[in-house]
């Protein structure tokens, strides 16, 4: 095996700033809450202090985007796309700056930053620019209107491509945002805010407020927010639905998933083995719709895991600025305790635990890629969301049984099948409760398609044409 030597990311490119305010009525202030730490997963260095924003914070960013509502809303999709195209290609022109500020506060490996979540983060402005002068084509009525101010929240995942996901559609649609990004990974959003302000979009079009889970508790419940958007656990996606209900409110929730990848007897085996290591260890398994279940037919399931476990072996965790790095860190130490301590219950409950030979640094949060075999169905790795590099192995023997394992789940986000019969995967996707089914891959994404889930993994799209209509009064 080729031994690599490092090849770092320079951290000059980036230039974090001490302490940062709130970006309401587009200029930065001090917030009148307390603040917190933004540390590196891979190094527990403090990054920066952040403002906490308070209710009366929040209160002052919604204020504002209502105010700017008026001018934005009546502005022609056309020169709302101008600002929209501005954002997308200052986003390309700073990709690099982003890509390393994003690996610095999440902990993922700065390949995929660098090569899949900056390059879709520009493609969902890009995509949602074209639509802002488009809106009567949609099909959501001749003449549909935007439903005013939008507050968003988003996870510590994947903080830009949330962000993206998020304020793109809803500023083509001529809303204005409150947006509040997680509380380990805020460094990015401030950065778009400053994004925001070289393409001149106008003051309180887009404001970022930051802080922890009574922050957007705020944003949540405030009366003068008109939708909301959530993506994060499903918990909290159960509380916001009870906040809201009865309040008119429009809302879309992005939940947790517990997606199977499903492998047949006649899949390409070494295509299916990167798709499953794609699907689990990707981003460390920080993924909503991760395939964090694997059910593989029973005649193929020696040789696969087999191969799957030599491919383990050729992963590389450590530094995420390092360009070889596979498997970078957890992103804080309290979802660390969470995987760890659901690894610990799958071995207790008699599930077989296996990792590649993997020296963890000493420094940061860090867990190796783990496979469990042996896995029943009721066995908690098998029904809770792990949210972390852990995958669990079942077998089946028959389409009939794959579907009938795969659907027994609260969740309903994704899935995945593997097979060179078009008829079969046709088949399949007609028979899985998941919101996205791909075929001979994992993980993929375009926004030019939507994205969503059923069940207990939320209601609502993002993404595509169906993406509008949550920020559309239709």
């Amino acid at each position: 095996m080729f031994e690599y030597a490092p090849a770092p990311e320079s951290r000059d490119v980036v230039d974090i700033k001490p302490s940062y305010g709130l970006f309401i009525g587009g200029e930065f202030a001090d917030g009148t809450g307390t603040s917190l730490k933004t540390v590196n997963p891979a190094s527990e260095e403090v990054l920066a202090e952040v403002a906490v924003a308070s209710a009366d914070d929040v209160d002052r960013a919604v204020r504002a985007a209502r105010e700017a509502f008026g001018t934005w809303s009546a502005m022609p999709g056309s020169e709302r796309a101008k600002y929209l195209f501005r954002i997308a290609r200052i986003i390309q022109e700073r990709s690099r700056e982003l890509a390393v500020l994003e690996t610095l506060d999440n902990g993922k490996p700065i390949r995929e930053s660098r090569d899949v979540d900056l390059p879709l983060v520009a493609a969902h402005f890009f995509y949602y620019a074209g639509w802002a002068d488009k809106l009567q084509h949609a099909g959501y009525g001749a003449d549909p209107r935007p439903l005013g101010v939008a507050g968003q929240v988003i996870p510590w995942n994947f903080p830009l491509l949330m962000l993206a996901w998020k304020i793109a559609p809803a500023l083509a649609a001529g809303n204005t945002v409150v947006l509040k990004p997680a509380e380990t990974t805020p460094l990015t959003a401030l950065l778009f805010a400053e994004i925001c302000r070289q393409a001149d979009l106008p003051p309180g079009v887009v404001n970022i407020v930051t802080g922890a889970g009574e922050t957007g508790a705020a944003l949540v419940n405030h009366p003068g927010v008109d939708k909301v958007a959530f993506t994060g656990s499903t918990e909290v996606g159960r509380l916001i639905a009870r906040s809201v209900a009865g309040t008119g409110k429009k809302v879309t929730l992005e939940l947790g998933g517990k997606a199977a990848n499903i492998v047949f007897d006649d899949a390409a085996l070494d295509q299916a083995v990167e798709g499953i290591v794609n699907g689990i260890f990707f981003n460390q398994g920080h993924v909503c719709c991760a395939g964090s279940r694997l059910l593989v037919q029973e005649s193929i399931a020696e040789e696969l895991l087999d191969a799957l476990k030599r491919r383990l072996g050729t992963l590389r965790l450590g530094d995420p600025l390092d360009k070889n790095t596979d498997i970078g860190a957890i992103n804080s130490a309290a979802q660390l305790a969470k995987i760890r301590e659901l690894s610990d219950l799958g071995e207790a409950e008699g599930a077989e635990r296996w990792s590649p030979v993997c020296p963890l640094p000493d420094k940061g949060f860090w867990f190796p890629p783990t496979i469990f075999t042996g896995v029943a169905q009721s066995h908690r790795i098998a029904r809770e969301e792990v949210f972390g590099p852990v995958l669990s192995v079942l077998t089946f023997r028959t389409p009939a049984e794959a579907v009938e394992k795969a659907n027994n789940t609260p969740f309903g986000l994704s899935a995945g099948v593997w097979t060179e019969k078009g008829s079969r995967i046709l088949w399949m996707a007609d028979r899985l409760r998941a919101g996205v089914v791909w075929a001979n891959t994992f993980n993929k994404f375009d926004p030019t398609s939507p994205f969503g889930g059923y069940k207990e993994s939320g209601y609502g799209r993002e993404g595509g044409r169906h993406g509008l209509e949550a920020y559309l009064d239709v």
